[in-house]
């Protein structure tokens, strides 16, 4: 596994009053710095420990986003009302429900 393939981002933490250093992939983790190039610097340190560790001792490492193949396809729940406007809403606009909403989606 690549850390470098992880997913990123650093953001200002106004509770601590410095930047903070986040990987989608490992939710947990974080790291305070007073920089955002520290922040990104620590986080990705942290990381890379935490995929040794879990190599070492035998856990799953999380597949980074980045790696992962969609489908395009997913499935939600909802309302009825709201499944009978978006048909309705569709219809009217002579698409498909798929197209309606992947815009609405997307907008």
């Amino acid at each position: 596994m690549n850390v470098n393939h992880y997913t990123y981002r650093v953001t200002w933490s106004a509770e601590d009053n410095e930047h903070v250093g986040l990987c989608t992939e490992f939710p947990s983790l974080s790291w305070l710095a007073p920089t955002p190039e520290k922040a990104l610097l620590g986080i990705r340190r942290v990381v890379a420990e935490a995929v040794t560790d879990m190599k070492a001792s035998g856990e799953p490492v999380p597949e980074a986003l980045a790696q992962k193949k969609f489908s395009g396809r997913f499935m939600v729940r909802i309302p009825s009302s709201v499944h009978r406007a978006l048909a309705t809403e569709a219809a009217e606009q002579g698409v498909s429900i798929n197209r309606l909403v992947s815009a609405k989606l997307t907008a």
